[in-house]
């Protein structure tokens, strides 16, 4: 017997790319607009914008959004702008703490597709 496979919605790697990128956006957003975000945004700087950007970008750019890959992509950035001098690093912690919180709200919107597998019935 032949199996059928009938593909629901993108392919793999399209829907892994689409949920990283939704994944991202959710995060910025949540940050600039959730419940603290006036608070927020009225501590945001040029540079902490400017590293959210990068970290969105690299969560688009991965393959498969996990949450050891979502630390690591926040740690390098971390590190990057730790040696800044216009850096205030207590409020680089600040902004370093809150983005990984969110984790568990950007971990529902970066789900696989699920797929069906009809078998053929002679």
């Amino acid at each position: 017997m032949a199996k059928k496979i009938k593909k629901q919605g993108l392919g793999v790697k399209t829907a892994v790319a689409v949920g990283a990128g939704v994944a991202a956006i959710t995060a910025a957003a949540y940050v600039l607009f959730g419940p603290e975000g006036k608070k927020n945004r009225k501590i945001i700087r040029g540079w902490s914008v400017k590293m959210k950007g990068e970290i969105i970008e690299k969560f688009e750019n991965a393959k498969e959004l996990t949450e050891p890959v979502y630390h690591q992509i926040i740690d390098a950035a971390k590190e990057k702008y730790s040696k800044f001098k216009n850096v205030d690093q207590d409020e680089l912690k600040k902004v370093i703490i809150d983005i990984k919180k969110h984790w568990k709200a950007i971990k529902k919107e970066a789900a696989p597709v699920k797929r069906k597998i009809l078998k053929k019935v002679k």
